[in-house]
């Protein structure tokens, strides 16, 4: 069995190296392994919330955000726990918990997943992180539906105001609670993507419990996920009055018209884009195997269906669908 390095590393190799490079030892990180992470990390969970790093030896990024990790929660002094797992010796685990690339962190409370990230962060995010879960900034104990629906208004609020962080906290202390809350999964995951960090996204959305998949906050931020990506294909802003031109010349050039409805979205203008993707159902529903409606259902998923856009586009495609 490969002695434990203070930063959570086996010591199997190049040993003076490694004392070269380690402090003392810490005992709130360790490695683990398919064998002991119930105990390590479900069960040790439920006293405090535990942070697991999947990392591997040829991972550059993980050598950046190892430490990093490992320095916070030193400094947290035993209200937070870090746990490492080596993807490589442990393929069971990053499968189960669909790691599709790694670095990837995910922290754990009451046996749940609460929170979670992709990809090496700055030195100062992964000590809001840590401290998010130790409650820093929350009055922690609170619980039930009316608490929790006064948290989510509060944080809707905030992010109605730009405030993110705030937001964010007020998210993570819902999830802290009451892990996996679609609305709570939902918003935390719709923060990153307004920070514009896609893929720390994608990572909270695996948050949400089972009974949460297709509640319509999850499905919203999917959609606009799905928007992201179909706006990086887009034409850049520029090239709106070059496609508003083909279309002046051919109102029937229905490639043009979409294509000028995912630039529009692209840029913040989703009622022009909502527009012209009615007018390409209009002209010909059936283009491109429903790509104008198909579209539109994505656009009508990020908005919501209590969304006064959605309600009036929706009643539109209608009469157009069965007119």
């Amino acid at each position: 069995m490969a002695l434990i390095g203070p930063g959570g590393r086996p010591v199997t190799s190049q040993p003076a190296q490694n004392a070269a490079a380690a402090g003392p030892a810490s005992p709130w990180i360790k490695d683990s392994g398919l064998q002991t992470f119930a105990a390590d990390v479900l069960e040790a969970s439920r006293e405090v919330p535990v942070i697991v790093d999947f990392w591997a030896p040829w991972c550059g990024p993980c050598k950046q955000l190892g430490p990093a990790l490992e320095k916070a929660v030193t400094e947290a002094n035993g209200a937070v726990k870090l746990v490492k797992i080596d993807i490589d010796q442990n393929p069971e685990i990053a499968q189960q918990l669909r790691i599709q690339s790694i670095p990837t962190v995910y922290a754990f409370k009451n046996g749940q997943p609460v929170d979670g990230f992709q990809g090496a962060l700055p030195d100062s995010q992964v000590k809001q992180f840590v401290a998010g879960l130790t409650g820093a900034g929350h009055g922690h104990g609170h619980g039930g539906p009316e608490h929790t629906a006064e948290v989510l208004a509060m944080a809707a609020e905030a992010v109605a105001a730009g405030d993110m962080a705030t937001a964010a906290h007020a998210y993570g202390h819902v999830l802290q609670d009451e892990p996996g809350h679609p609305a709570a999964v939902a918003g935390l995951a719709r923060c990153y993507l307004l920070g514009g960090d896609a893929e720390r996204a994608k990572t909270t959305l695996q948050l949400v419990r089972p009974d949460g998949t297709n509640d319509d906050a999850i499905r919203a931020v999917e959609a606009e996920l799905k928007l992201l990506e179909s706006a990086a294909a887009a034409p850049v802003p520029g090239a709106h009055a070059e496609l508003e031109a083909k279309l002046a010349a051919d109102p029937n050039d229905h490639q043009a018209r979409h294509d000028l409805a995912l630039a529009l979205d692209a840029s913040g203008d989703r009622d022009r884009a909502i527009a012209e993707l009615l007018e390409l159902v209009k002209r010909d529903r059936k283009w491109n195997e429903d790509a104008g409606r198909k579209q539109l259902v994505t656009l009508f998923e990020a908005m919501g269906p209590a969304d006064p856009r959605t309600i009036e586009a929706r009643r539109k495609l209608s009469s157009l669908l069965f007119a």
